[in-house]
C-alpha cells in the first residue's frame, strides 16, 4: 500500500469533531499568514493533509471557515476577560488581570488576534458583528464590575470599562508591533498601574 493510500486511510478515520479541529488548525495558519482575501482552500487543504472535498464537508465554503474560526477566538478573549474579573476580589488585581488577558491573547502563538483586532473583511456584517460581540461582552464584564465595586451608575461603569478593554487592547497590540521591546509583564505592570490610578484612585471600592 502506498504512503499516500495509508495517509487517506488515517486521514479517513478521524472522528468528526478531530477532523475539523485539525482543519481550523490549518486556516487558521493559512489565515493568519495571508489574510482573508489571499488565503485559498486548496492550501488550506493541503496543509491539512486532506481533500478539498473533505473540507467542504465541514465548510460549505471560505466565509464559512473564517467565521468558525473568528467566533472561536472571539469566545476565547471573552473567557479571558471574564476570567480576570472573577477569579478575585481585588480591585487592583483584576485590572491587572484584564490587561494581561488581552497581552496573553495578542501574545498567542496561533496568532488568533490578527482575525480579531485586524481583520481585512470587517466589511461583512458577520464579521463586524463577531468583533463587536467581543468588545461588547468584555466591556460589560468590566462594567458589571465597576459597578457594583465603585458604586457608579450603569453608564459611567460602561465608559470607564471602555477605557479599560481600549487600552488594554492598543497597548498589548502596540507591544507585540515593536517586537516585545520588554518583558510581558513588564509591560503589563506598566499599563494596569497607569489604569489602576484612574479607576483605584477616582473610585475606590465601596463597603457593602
Amino acid at each position: 500500500m502506498s504512503e499516500t493510500v495509508q495517509q487517506a486511510n488515517r486521514a479517513a478515520r478521524l472522528p468528526r469533531t478531530a477532523r475539523r479541529a485539525q482543519l481550523l488548525e490549518a486556516a487558521q495558519d493559512v489565515f493568519a499568514k495571508n489574510g482573508y482575501h489571499a488565503a485559498a482552500m486548496d492550501e488550506i487543504a493541503e496543509r491539512a493533509g486532506v481533500s478539498k472535498p473533505v473540507l467542504y464537508q465541514h465548510f460549505p465554503g471560505k466565509l464559512e471557515l473564517y467565521m468558525a474560526l473568528l467566533e472561536m477566538h472571539v469566545d476565547e478573549l471573552i473567557m479571558r476577560v471574564s476570567d480576570a474579573m472573577e477569579s478575585t476580589t481585588d480591585n487592583k488585581l483584576r485590572v491587572r488581570n484584564a490587561v494581561s488577558a488581552y497581552f496573553d491573547f495578542v501574545d498567542g502563538e496561533s496568532q488568533a488576534y490578527r482575525l480579531v483586532f485586524e481583520s481585512d473583511l470587517r466589511g461583512e456584517p458577520a464579521v463586524q458583528a463577531a468583533i463587536d460581540r467581543g468588545t461588547d461582552a468584555c466591556t460589560a464584564a468590566i462594567t458589571e464590575t465597576i459597578t457594583a465595586d465603585a458604586g457608579l451608575d450603569q453608564e459611567r461603569a460602561r465608559l470607564l470599562a471602555v477605557g479599560l478593554v481600549g487600552i488594554s487592547q492598543v497597548a498589548a497590540r502596540s507591544w507585540l508591533a515593536n517586537n516585545r521591546a520588554m518583558a510581558k509583564e513588564e509591560a503589563v505592570g506598566l499599563i494596569s498601574t497607569l489604569a489602576w490610578k484612574g479607576i483605584g484612585g477616582g473610585f475606590p471600592l465601596q463597603s457593602s
